[in-house]
């Protein structure tokens, strides 16, 4: 493609609303636009550069057996109605009403459709196992879309879906997806790591992310450098207390103190003059239309995805002020454990005395009032202790006892071990060879596109712009004319230009009548591998510079050498 008739319109400054640097390099380097928050346009170098992950994403799924192919985007509501999932996700889900009055969904996945589509058609354990795969544009109502297609509203996806007979068959396809991912995100040149996850929304019993380092990351994983434990931070279990109270305090009687005005666990902290460790921390939540008191320490935060599965809650929220003051009798920012009645009480490990000297600072229930000195045990009782809450920096660790590390990270990719979750309530069933009725058992693997390209930018960019990996990049090489009006520089560029097109190299031939610098610092910006650069200058010594992008490495060679050293390059 000659530079002169593509699209690229890079960028001198950052844009202004950028916060990452994959979001960044692609505006400035001309791969993207916004549209709107959340909404982004892909230029043709963009589009070059999708185009490479596809196809890599399509090889090695075609690889495993699995068949690509397309369901519609719009879809009824009642599916989402008859799997649980229409409330489950939320106000993300896009919903209206069509002009028939039927409740439709733009859906950001695809479990329902193909489980409905499978239930009717694979009706036999002869027609298992299936894989099929989709690449498709997805869209959700994102509150805060944030770092370009990182998190963004519109987004694209490869989503593949395993049909099996029993659980054996699928840990044979998950374990094939497993490996499938790891060629992907090489290929893409991802340096990534597997975590543990939690199921979410989706579902199932066991699910695993890529993750890809980067400052620029939305989700936290949690990492032991000495044992290799790793976790998204919602799945990270916390190490249990091994000392438990002993029933005979030390502390004082409790005693209820002033705190006008002083509700969150920092003011408290402050106008107390004690550390958020001493404090409890008490949340009313809605756990299956039942309320309960959750405490966790005060330098603790909740995790709400390990409380729902310790309660078995298909659905979880926090109390409004009007519930609180029922149930408690006392405003929000002054709940406390002490004096509850008819509410069932959980509590974190954590905050399990280890001392009989160990006391706490609680809410009194009462409006501007708190309550010191208290003792788990002898001035309230829990019914179930559990690990309800984050890890935080430098914890031991659950497996070793050694500190973690939280690194932030992108999601790249996210696989999951369905089994009937679908397939049950949406009555997708087989005959298998005992004649017996059974359930689909079900696989679900997903990877962003989009994601791979901002991550792989996150990875490999220094402060002259992007350094693509080979195997996605928009083109191979770069021919840098450095004088186009001279006819020695311009019929050896066009020569090699040829040659390489011949050769089915991809190819961007800088044909603009500009300066030299203007060439060399969009070359850079846009991070073609290989740069060829042909001058006025070393034209007369029959000689041109070919410039490796990521390692900075320019070396001369002759006119005549310059074919076959591209070649090997590139091999």
């Amino acid at each position: 493609m000659r530079y002169s008739k593509t699209f690229i319109p890079t960028v001198k400054e950052d844009p202004t609303d950028a916060e990452a640097i994959s979001h960044k390099l692609m505006v400035r380097a001309g791969l993207v636009r916004k549209l709107m928050a959340g909404a982004y346009s892909y230029l043709p170098l963009g589009v070059k550069v999708l185009k490479r992950v596809e196809a890599i994403v399509r090889e090695e799924m075609d690889d495993t057996g699995a068949l690509e192919m397309l369901m519609p985007a719009l879809q009824p509501a009642k599916l989402w109605h008859e799997t649980g999932r229409y409330d489950l996700i939320g106000d993300e889900l896009i919903k209206f009403i069509d002009r028939t009055g039927r409740e439709m969904v733009i859906a950001p996945t695809h479990e329902e459709v193909v489980t409905g589509i499978a239930g009717k058609n694979m009706r036999s354990y002869k027609d298992l196992p299936k894989t099929v795969y989709q690449i498709q544009t997805k869209l959700r109502d994102e509150p805060r879309p944030r770092f370009g297609v990182i998190r963004s509203k519109e987004f694209i996806m490869k989503d593949a879906y395993s049909f099996d007979r029993n659980n054996a068959g699928l840990d044979k396809s998950y374990k094939i997806m497993l490996g499938c991912y790891k060629r992907i995100f090489a290929s893409c040149g991802l340096d990534v790591i597997l975590v543990e996850a939690d199921t979410g929304f989706m579902g199932g019993s066991e699910s695993t992310e890529f993750m890809v380092l980067s400052k620029s990351g939305e989700d936290i994983v949690v990492v032991c450098d000495s044992c290799g434990y790793k976790s998204s931070l919602v799945k990270a279990s916390c190490q249990q207390e091994l000392n438990t109270w002993s029933g005979k305090s030390k502390a004082p009687e409790a005693k209820e103190v002033d705190t006008p005005g002083v509700t969150t666990i920092e003011k408290v902290a402050e106008f107390l003059k004690c550390q958020p460790e001493c404090m409890i921390k008490t949340l009313i939540y809605i756990a299956n239309e039942k309320p309960v008191a959750v405490l966790v320490r005060g330098d603790h935060e909740v995790n709400e995805a390990k409380l729902a599965a310790k309660l078995n809650a298909k659905k979880l929220v926090l109390a409004d002020e009007d519930m609180i003051l029922k149930i408690t009798g006392g405003p929000l920012g002054f709940s406390g454990p002490c004096g509850l009645k008819g509410i069932d009480i959980i509590a974190d490990y954590a905050i399990i005395p280890a001392t009989a000297a160990t006391s706490y600072v609680t809410g009194a229930n009462k409006k501007n009032k708190h309550l010191k000195n208290i003792v788990p045990g002898r001035d309230f009782n829990v019914k179930m202790t559990s690990d309800i809450r984050y890890i935080t920096q430098s914890e031991p660790c659950s497996k070793c006892g050694k500190p973690v590390s939280l690194k932030r990270a992108i999601e790249i990719g996210h696989v999951f071990k369905l089994g009937t979750k679908y397939s049950a309530c949406m009555k997708a069933k087989f005959l298998d060879s005992d004649g017996k009725e059974k359930p689909l058992i079900m696989g679900c693997y997903g990877i962003g596109l989009n994601r791979i390209i901002a991550a792989a930018i996150e990875q490999n960019n220094d402060k002259d712009g992007i350094i693509w990996p080979v195997n996605i990049a928009p083109y191979s090489v770069l021919i840098l004319a450095l004088n186009i009006n001279d006819k020695k520089v311009a019929n050896e560029s066009e020569k090699l230009y040829k040659h390489l097109l011949d050769d089915g190299v991809e190819v961007l031939f800088d044909d603009r009548d500009i300066s030299p610098g203007i060439k060399f610092k969009d070359a850079d910006l846009i991070g073609i591998p290989l740069q060829v650069v042909i001058g006025s200058k070393s034209i007369q010594k029959s000689i041109a510079e070919i410039k490796i992008r990521k390692t900075g490495k320019r070396t001369e060679y002759p006119l005549n050498k310059l074919l076959s050293t591209i070649q090997k390059l590139l091999a």
